[in-house]
């Protein structure tokens, strides 16, 4: 959740500059150094706002609520907000990621539109079948487990 929360705050002043109609679409915010703050950001409120989102949507009980710990905030929004960073500047020329050392983007081109998106795609259903597979494992472990404490 936290690293979704840094996606939308990355692309909050894209979305500013867009609704305005000018200004820089891909600017601070998607450079390396706006990223590193970004991230402090997004883990300091990510981090509450994730665990009251848990109450609401159910997931998390009062009587035994879920914590998320400092250390997975911080890498989620830190992941979040250089992945971020690196994908733009291989989808979109007007990235600067190294600003303000130069302005040149290195990044542009590295892969195809179609290749990103398949990567991400790809990586995405990889990610679902390890965690589905984590979680089916663990149930299996605590019936095993329960059983033979029974």
């Amino acid at each position: 959740m936290v690293f979704g929360w840094t996606q939308i705050i990355m692309d909050l002043q894209p979305l500013w500059v867009m609704v305005q109609g000018h200004g820089h679409i891909h600017g601070f915010t998607h450079t390396f150094l706006g990223a590193c703050l970004i991230a402090v950001f997004s883990c300091l409120t990510g981090k509450y706002l994730s665990e009251i989102g848990l109450r609401v949507i159910g997931v998390s009980k009062a009587i035994n609520p879920i914590r998320i710990s400092w250390n997975i905030a911080m890498v989620s929004s830190c992941v979040g907000s250089v992945s971020h960073v690196v994908f733009d500047a291989m989808m979109h020329a007007d990235v600067e990621p190294f600003f303000p050392i130069f302005m040149d983007n290195p990044l542009s081109g590295v892969l195809s539109v179609s290749s990103l998106h398949k990567l991400c795609l790809y990586s995405g259903l990889v990610g679902s079948g390890v965690f589905y597979a984590v979680q089916w494992r663990l149930k299996r472990n605590k019936m095993i487990y329960d059983k033979h404490n029974d």
